[in-house]
């Protein structure tokens, strides 16, 4: 219960220090990824927070994650942007990996939209697509162990729509209006930071994956335990399906590939915050 009480102080030093440096209209919250933090450009009237400024927020260790919140306007529409994730395999706990996500949602945060880059394992997909993600497979330590904190959701959340699915017939719509294809699928939540081998690869599409990353599935659990409705987004940045002799994933490729699609990722992502802020 001691535990309990000094996380749920932790919580609101940040969220406190949060409210009193950015606009307190925001709904939607915008989380990220690799390569994806230039997004954070598009944003008018930004008010840009260091990661290690924030109370009790741990710092962003992984490559292309800039480590900073950015409250701001995307179309006009009030949002709040974190650039930079943290993971598990930078050794931080579940809890540390998914603080941002509490803090949002006590700064009355409804929305969250997510994105990784990923590797895509659907044998149909290719470097530069884009992945709309409508479910996961999670190979992580769920976040939610431990004991329950009753003040944001209940013991046993469900998660057979942890992507809200208005939100994704919303986004395909736009897609099409934009004429930016879109793929579909499952994304596979591992522990990394080691790449898949090539038999793990055909494992996780065997049993029904479509691309797989080291992020994203424990921010959704708990953005979807504390009530807040989920978009996803994977920009595939390689191809786990075909290996040449001289075949070696690499990361510094991954951010390239994933910075190229960016543009697109971002143009979606706007005519949807828009058009879920006109409901």
């Amino acid at each position: 219960m001691r535990y309990l009480k000094l996380q749920e102080r932790h919580y609101h030093e940040a969220a406190s220090f949060l409210a009193s440096r950015l606009p307190g209209d925001a709904k939607t919250a915008i989380i990220l990824g690799s390569g994806l933090g230039d997004l954070a450009d598009k944003l008018e009237d930004k008010t840009v927070i260091p990661y290690s400024e924030i109370p009790h927020f741990a710092h962003a260790t992984a490559v292309g994650h800039k480590g900073n919140i950015i409250g701001g306007k995307l179309n006009g529409v009030p949002v709040v942007a974190m650039q930079g994730r943290f993971h598990y395999y930078e050794g931080y706990p579940m809890d540390q990996v998914t603080f941002p996500i509490r803090v949002m949602k006590l700064l009355g945060i409804e929305n969250l939209f997510v994105s990784n880059a990923a590797g895509g394992i659907n044998t149909s997909f290719k470097v530069g697509d884009l992945m709309i993600i409508c479910d996961h497979i999670n190979n992580l330590p769920n976040p939610l162990i431990g004991p329950n904190m009753d003040m944001f959701g209940l013991r046993f959340p469900d998660m057979t729509r942890a992507y809200d699915r208005d939100f994704i017939a919303e986004a395909k719509a736009i897609a099409r209006e934009l004429d930016i294809p879109v793929k579909e699928g499952v994304y596979v939540g591992l522990t990394g930071p080691s790449y898949e081998t090539p038999a793990e690869y055909r494992f996780w599409r065997q049993v029904g994956g479509d691309a797989i990353g080291m992020s994203t599935v424990p921010e959704v659990i708990v953005a979807r335990h504390t009530g807040i409705r989920v978009f996803g987004m994977s920009v595939i940045t390689n191809e786990g399906y075909h290996f040449a002799d001289d075949f070696v994933n690499n990361e510094q490729d991954v951010i390239i590939a994933a910075n190229a699609a960016s543009e697109k990722m971002g143009a979606i992502f706007a005519r949807l915050l828009t058009a879920i802020s006109a409901h």
